[in-house]
C-alpha cells in the first residue's frame, strides 16, 4: 500500500470532530436516538412545545420525548420539526422521512429529513464508485443550487437512506435518480465497506451535528453506458483517470463523504 496522502489524513480528522457546544441526549420511546444543543429546547419553550403536543421532559443531561414508539412518536417529532423550521433552526425541508432506530435496528419512529442534523439523529447513506472498463472513474458534479457543497464533485452517486428504504433499495433508487442507471446495467457490483462521519453541522443556524454511517459500493459501468441525471440535483458528469481524481481530492474539490469513499476505494 502506498503512503497515506496528506489529504486522506485531513479528511479523516475532519470526519471525527466533537460538537462545538455541549449537547444533551435525546430519548424517544426510552431509547437514546439523537442529541440537541444545550439550551435549544429552552429557547423554543418547553411549555409552548407541550401545548402543541410535543411533551419533552429534561432530566440531567438528557431530554425525553413522552410518546410511545410508532405513530405517536412520529407525530410528535414531525411537529417538533415544524417548530424548528418556523424558528429558523432546521435544515432544508425535503418532505422525506428518516427512520430513528434503536440499537437493535428496529424503527422507533420517523422524522422529516430537514430536522435530523439539529436533532443529532443517526443517518445512513450510500455511495457508488463507477469504474469504466479502462479504469477511469465516473464523477458527478453537484448542482449549483444544492444546499450542501454546491458545485463540488462527488462519486457517481451518493444519497441518504430514507425511512422506506433498506441499503439495497436506497442504492437502486439513488443510482437511478442521480445517474439514470439501473443496477442491472452495471457489472461486478460489490459492497466496499462502511465508515462513520461525526462532525458539527451548520444546519439549524449552527446547532446541528452529523452522525452518519456511509456504505459504499463499486461497480463497472460498461463501455457506451453514460450517466444521465433524473432529479435535477446534478449539473454534470466526468470520466477521469485515477491520478486526476486524486489530485482533485488533494485540492478539496470533493464533498467530505466522497473524499473518504475515494480513500477507502484506494485502500488507504
Amino acid at each position: 500500500m502506498s503512503p497515506l496522502p496528506a489529504w486522506v489524513a485531513r479528511e479523516r480528522a475532519s470526519a471525527s470532530q466533537p460538537p462545538l457546544l455541549a449537547r444533551e441526549t435525546l430519548h424517544v420511546a426510552g431509547q437514546p436516538v439523537g442529541s440537541v444543543q444545550r439550551g435549544l429546547l429552552e429557547d423554543l419553550g418547553l411549555g409552548n412545545l407541550r401545548a402543541m403536543g410535543i411533551d419533552i421532559v429534561q432530566r440531567g443531561t438528557g431530554a425525553w420525548l413522552q410518546a410511545d414508539a410508532g405513530n405517536a412518536a412520529t407525530l410528535a417529532l414531525n411537529r417538533l420539526a415544524q417548530v424548528l423550521r418556523a424558528d429558523g433552526r432546521c435544515g432544508p425541508w425535503r418532505d422525506e422521512q428518516i427512520a430513528l432506530r434503536a440499537s437493535t435496528g428496529a424503527c422507533i419512529a420517523t422524522v422529516e429529513r430537514g430536522a435530523v442534523r439539529v436533532l443529532g439523529i443517526a443517518t445512513e447513506a450510500v455511495h457508488l464508485v463507477g469504474v469504466a472498463p479502462d479504469g477511469r472513474l465516473w464523477l458527478q458534479q453537484r448542482a449549483a443550487n444544492k444546499s450542501m457543497y454546491p458545485g463540488r464533485w462527488d462519486t457517481l452517486m451518493g444519497g441518504m437512506v430514507s425511512a422506506g428504504d433498506d441499503l439495497d433499495t436506497a442504492l437502486a433508487r439513488e443510482t437511478w435518480e442521480e445517474a439514470g442507471l439501473r443496477l442491472e446495467r452495471l457489472q461486478d457490483l460489490r459492497y466496499g465497506g462502511v465508515f462513520e462521519l461525526n462532525q458539527p453541522s451548520d444546519e439549524g443556524d449552527g446547532c446541528g451535528y452529523i452522525r452518519e454511517r456511509i456504505h459504499w459500493y463499486a461497480a463497472t459501468v460498461p463501455e457506451g453506458v453514460v450517466p444521465d441525471n433524473q432529479d435535477g440535483e446534478v449539473q454534470g458528469f466526468a470520466l477521469l483517470p485515477a491520478a486526476e481524481v486524486q489530485a482533485m481530492a488533494a485540492q478539496e474539490q470533493f464533498t467530505p463523504e466522497a473524499a473518504l469513499v475515494w480513500a477507502a476505494y484506494w485502500g488507504w
